[in-house]
């Protein structure tokens, strides 16, 4: 690779990735002076969000590597992956897709000129593609359609056979779409790597694939558009930006699992274009500093030389001027009117007598998803002043500020023992006053039969606001769990410790993803 272009456009396309498959393609495509031609495909089902900036601006990179892009608004295989998209509102959803990620694009000044739009529908229900599906269905073993798809299809436990159809569709776009290149989150290798096998198989050629890492929320782990406090919508206003980035998980020194920090990585710095990144400091805390780099810019937070508030207000800054000309744009009366089609809310009507509310099924369906359970630690704790059986506790849940809990483990759970330990707590309870003072959370606890109570502990290196989760079920809490609908007491009749003492409801484990969360030594015993 002797080229100095060459060089240039490779670095442009591989800027940020965290794999390539085929690099050496790549670079030989790249010395034969052809234009890549390169797919990212987005399923059309939840709203978009802020993180898609992380893939907008790699498509960025690619325009300026002279790149052919298309992008694939996918509205089949959202269908297909747990009918996520009602089909009846696919075309919709599309509409609304096309018209939020070509204003992103515009907001960051990228000329569209080699970028092209394509629907799923308008080619995955010809004849022939059909065909190549069920050629397709005729080699692949199910255990192979499984496995492509545990990252991406949404996992239940009675999946659906169109779940095991999803990963042949998507390697099969690599042909219908004539691309030398398919671009996606490293969630995805195993149908990348689904789609190196039997492409060939079918007589197709293999592709290049580039793969960008999971970028972390707000909250520490993977934006979800289902988890409110871990996004940042597209025309949220200033001000709901500036709250969310202040409850933003933003540890000082720490660069792991950093949303606020990996968007000015992954985001910022690219679409910068060089111009310095900016943190506005009074001149008593070291004054205004310019980072021309990221590298420089991490290593100063890790030696905590940058305060996180300092920081998120300096990102609140910048993800602001991305979002300026998309809001004005969804001011508009008819793109207004196209987002209240594309993403109806189910107007609550009151129960009739003996019936059910006229409220939406899905957002009644009682499951563990539902609860918004994170790691916490225990910052401190004292007796409550007007109370001797409870404690109060300030426990970090990865927000700005430490929660106030109070607890019925005085008397119980010795005070010293709690002192920095980490534990498990439910955060979207309404919060209740308790002898005059407010708890925000629930630490939840393993209570044996006897009355012996121990606070469930997660994993050895977890860290406070990590998302635990049932094992089958993905991130849906409700933003506050109302009292009279009981959803928690319900739900906690089933949460119980297993023989090995592991916290489950109904049998699914409850877990970080550093593995299981347990109690020390109570087996078979209530979670409350």
């Amino acid at each position: 690779m002797a080229n100095p272009e060459t060089k240039r456009k490779l670095d442009l396309i591989q800027r940020n990735l965290q794999e390539t498959l085929g690099e050496d393609r790549l670079t030989k495509l790249l010395d034969d002076g052809k234009d890549v031609s390169i797919y990212w495909g987005t399923a059309t089902t939840g709203k978009p969000h802020i993180a898609y900036f992380v893939p907008i601006s790699k498509v960025a990179d690619f325009l300026e590597a002279g790149c052919q892009v298309t992008i694939l608004f996918a509205d089949l295989h959202g269908y297909l992956d747990n009918m996520k998209a009602p089909w009846s509102l696919l075309e919709l959803r599309v509409q609304y897709y096309e018209t939020v990620i070509k204003a992103m694009l515009q907001s960051i000044g990228v000329p569209l000129e080699k970028l092209c739009f394509i629907k799923g529908t308008e080619y995955q229900l010809d004849r022939k593609y059909t065909l190549d599906v069920y050629r397709l269905s005729s080699i692949v073993t199910e255990h192979d359609a499984k496995k492509a798809g545990a990252e991406v299809v949404k996992q239940v436990d009675h999946p659906l056979l169109s779940g095991l159809l999803y990963p042949g569709l998507q390697a099969l776009d690599e042909e219908y779409l004539k691309v030398d290149a398919q671009f996606g989150g490293v969630d995805q290798r195993k149908i990348f790597t689904f789609a190196e096998k039997y492409l060939p198989a079918l007589g197709y050629k293999k592709r290049i694939h580039l793969m960008n890492p999971m970028v972390p929320g707000l909250t520490g782990t993977k934006m979800s558009s289902s988890e409110e406090d871990s996004k940042i919508d597209l025309c949220d206003s200033a001000a709901s930006v500036k709250k969310k980035l202040k409850k933003a998980f933003c540890e000082p020194g720490n660069i792991a699992e950093n949303g606020v920090l990996a968007f000015t990585k992954h985001v910022l710095f690219p679409l910068a274009r060089g111009k310095p990144f900016l943190i506005e400091r009074k001149e008593e805390f070291g004054g205004n500093k310019l980072f021309s780099d990221y590298e420089t810019l991490e290593k100063e937070f890790a030696e905590e030389l940058v305060h996180p508030g300092d920081l998120k207000q300096a990102v609140g800054r910048e993800i602001n001027k991305l979002l300026e000309p998309i809001r004005q744009q969804f001011e508009k009366p008819e793109y207004k009117e196209l987002a209240a089609k594309a993403y109806p809310v189910e107007p609550k009507t009151k129960a009739k007598k003996g019936g059910k509310s006229g409220a939406s099924e899905a957002s009644e369906q009682l499951t563990p998803a539902r609860l918004n359970i994170r790691v916490g630690k225990i910052v401190s704790a004292e007796m409550h002043p007007d109370a001797e059986s409870l404690y109060l506790e300030k426990i970090d849940v990865g927000e700005a500020e430490p929660r106030t809990v109070i607890s019925g483990l005085a008397g119980k759970v010795p005070l010293e023992q709690l002192k920095d330990k980490m534990v498990v707590v439910l955060c979207n309870l309404k919060p209740v006053k308790m002898r005059g003072i407010e708890s925000q959370a629930m630490l939840l606890c393993a209570v044996s039969e006897d009355g012996a109570i121990e606070p469930l502990s997660p994993p050895e290196g977890s860290s406070p606001g990590e998302v635990a989760l049932f094992e089958g079920f993905s991130t849906e809490p409700d933003a506050e769990l109302k009292p009279k609908k009981k959803v928690f007491e319900n739900l906690q009749v089933d949460m119980k410790t297993s023989s090995t003492c592991i916290a489950q409801w109904k049998g699914h484990q409850l877990a970080t993803k550093l593995g299981p969360i347990t109690a020390p030594s109570l087996k078979n015993a209530s979670i409350r």
